[in-house]
């Protein structure tokens, strides 16, 4: 085997463990932080410019997270791994985004009695 064979095996490995790395661990944590600043923003009844844009702006990166991180390499990885984009966006992304949300209006709830 070349050497230039052996380092695309590596470089592909490498992109692949990095993917995955995404969608299980960066994408959920960011998702998650999201949904609870974007249902503080909700929840607090200050719809102010500088925060609307703010929220605005968080959730168009993570709609782009979500479409180019986790989408897309999904579809490309497809017939390796199995699971479906959609499948992948639910749990990698919308599942963590809720949860966010329900985890502040837990404690919001908590803080209330």
């Amino acid at each position: 085997m070349t050497l230039r064979a052996q380092a695309g095996e590596s470089d592909h490995a490498w992109h692949a463990r990095f993917s995955e790395a995404v969608r299980l661990a960066v994408a959920p944590l960011v998702l998650f932080g999201s949904g609870f600043f974007t249902a503080d923003f909700l929840l607090s009844g200050r719809y102010t410019w500088p925060q609307t844009s703010r929220v605005g702006a968080l959730t168009l990166t993570v709609a782009i997270l979500a479409y180019e991180f986790v989408y897309k390499e999904q579809q490309t990885r497809r017939a390796t791994s199995g699971l479906s984009p959609l499948k992948a966006i639910l749990y990698s992304c919308a599942i963590p985004y809720v949860a966010g949300g329900l985890a502040l209006l837990a404690l919001a709830g908590l803080a209330a009695r």
